[in-house]
């Protein structure tokens, strides 16, 4: 991998995304979804999953329609949504570096915020039940904004609690759907991917990618002592 340009300064506030970033939840989700549907006895293809990450209900609602039918595949949505509920309650992985992460923004009065594609109600259970909920100042969803990501109206949206400008705001994703999302807010987004590679439409945004969330703390940690 390339190296990575600085940061080009130390940012106002830091948003997060939540599945997939966060949470090792893109995995849970997809495991749900496809022993959902195995119950079900449609046989689809595991690329499938991986097209749905980071697009939200409406994108997975409508990919699987393409397969197998509307009636269909609202019984699936339904049956995966109950498996993932247990997943999500049980509590579902951090990321490496997450709480790591977090505390060092905590240590030094950076401002932080969710945006997720994730509906409220599920967000906020997966949150507390991961023991994350407490280190964020706001938590934004796709149940509060008219557009899911790829637009931007969920970071906007941070932005605006927060009280900061989307100028200065910094932006944490795994999926490219979110980072199209991040940068159509005017905002900086590092990508750390998760279970899809970024490819060459991508990396053609000229947006920062590093491996871990341990090598995006420590672009903010050289700001912060170059800065």
């Amino acid at each position: 991998m390339p190296p990575v340009a600085p940061l080009p300064f130390l940012p106002d506030a830091v948003i997060f995304d939540m599945d997939g970033l966060m949470l090792d939840s893109e995995r849970a989700i997809n495991t749900c979804m496809a022993s959902a549907a195995r119950e079900l006895g449609h046989a689809l293809p595991d690329s499938l999953w991986l097209k749905m990450i980071g697009g939200g209900d409406g994108l997975c609602r409508r990919l699987l329609t393409e397969q197998i039918g509307e009636v269909a595949a609202d019984e699936l949505l339904l049956r995966s949504e109950a498996l993932y509920d247990a997943v999500a309650d049980a509590g579902i992985d951090h990321r490496p570096g997450i709480v790591e992460l977090l505390e060092w923004l905590v240590a030094r009065g950076i401002p932080r915020a969710v945006a997720t594609s994730t509906r409220r109600p599920l967000a906020m259970r997966k949150l507390d039940a991961a023991g994350l909920l407490p280190y964020f100042d706001a938590v934004c969803t796709s149940s509060d904004v008219p557009r899911p990501k790829p637009a931007p109206d969920v970071y906007l949206l941070a932005a605006s609690t927060l009280g900061v400008e989307p100028g200065r705001c910094l932006v944490l994703e795994d999926s490219p759907t979110g980072v199209r999302a991040a940068l159509a807010a005017g905002m900086t987004p590092v990508q750390v991917p998760d279970m899809l590679e970024p490819d060459a439409a991508v990396r053609a945004l000229a947006h920062r990618i590093v491996p871990s969330l341990a090598d995006a703390q420590r672009l903010l940690e050289a700001q912060l002592v170059t800065g």
